[in-house]
């Protein structure tokens, strides 16, 4: 089983989001889980706003529970999708060996290769910001996905 991890700071917007998202474009034999670098959450329901987002785009993650990402996931985990650059080097940091920081990518590199764009945290802002981060992943989780499909096959 492939298994992939999404990485945001809370662990309560966008990477719940591109865990709901990348879930529903794979098959189950493709494991989606996500988490936060910081722990303040853990163990909570995701954002409000980002619950609300995703149910509008028919996407369920109301289930879902905050996680703190940890040293263990690189051993769990094929891929390791985070949302910016923070995000990025709070990972790496705890990376046990140089071969299990080649597992960790900017998710937007996906959609936008090379070009290192983040996905802004919509957390101080609207319900706008909610909308709009949900298309970037969706975007990106839709050419991850083919990329799981094809090597998968």
């Amino acid at each position: 089983m492939v298994k992939v991890v999404m990485v945001c700071l809370g662990n309560i917007c966008r990477s719940p989001l591109a865990e709901g998202i990348l879930q529903s474009k794979v098959s189950e034999n493709i494991f989606v889980d996500s988490a936060g670098t910081a722990d303040y959450h853990v163990g909570e329901l995701p954002d409000k706003r980002s619950i609300a987002v995703a149910q509008k785009h028919g996407i369920d993650i109301s289930k879902q529970r905050c996680n703190h990402f940890t040293s263990k996931h690189f051993e769990e985990f094929d891929y390791i999708y985070v949302m910016d650059k923070s995000n990025y080097e709070n990972v790496i940091q705890l990376a046990p060996s140089e071969e299990t920081k080649q597992k960790v990518k900017l998710i937007l590199n996906e959609s936008h290769p090379n070009q290192n764009l983040e996905v802004p945290d919509p957390y101080y802002g609207g319900d706008d910001g909610f909308e709009n981060v949900f298309q970037m992943l969706d975007e990106a989780c839709e050419v991850i996905a083919n990329k799981l499909k094809t090597d998968l096959k």
